[in-house]
């Protein structure tokens, strides 16, 4: 009997180590539970109209994000102390290839003109731990001259 219980229990080591080959290990860390994108980002908003020189304004950007995407999503509400366009509105914002830095950032909405209609406006660039740097373009009244402006937007982290 002692022999045959040693023989019934050799496999139980052996079947232990091959239940876990082939699979990823445990994470040595957890998932982030706030985006590094989250909070307030602050800085300079430069546009460039059609004919016109290239002029620049403050902007202030709060990331919120989406939940159930993976911190990928982000509503983001723009506030823009720039001359030509004091706006308030809240847009989306998307970062890939993963929701850490460093990311591509694409921003994207509709806005209220303060000439009395509706503007969009795209930005696209890339997102740092404490900076971000991308263009920024968009369509403003739909009028014959100066409805479309182009420029660039640098930000960086407010805060902690």
């Amino acid at each position: 009997m002692t022999l045959r219980r040693s023989v019934s229990l050799w496999p139980v080591p052996l079947l232990v180590a091959l239940a876990s080959c082939g699979r990823e290990g445990t994470p040595t860390q957890p998932s982030p539970s706030r985006s590094f994108l989250e909070g307030t980002w602050t800085g300079t908003l430069v546009i460039q109209r059609e004919g016109q020189s290239p002029s620049s304004g403050a902007a202030t950007w709060t990331f919120a994000a989406v939940p159930g995407t993976n911190q990928q999503t982000f509503n983001v509400t723009i506030q823009s102390q720039h001359a030509w366009l004091p706006i308030s509105t809240t847009v989306t914002s998307a970062i890939t290839p993963s929701n850490q830095p460093p990311a591509r950032i694409s921003t994207q909405g509709a806005y209220a003109s303060p000439r009395g209609c509706s503007g969009s406006l795209l930005s696209v660039g890339n997102a740092e731990t404490r900076t971000i740097e991308a263009d920024f373009s968009g369509v403003d009244c739909p009028s014959p001259e100066g409805s479309t402006f182009m420029g660039r937007v640098s930000l960086t982290k407010s805060g902690g």
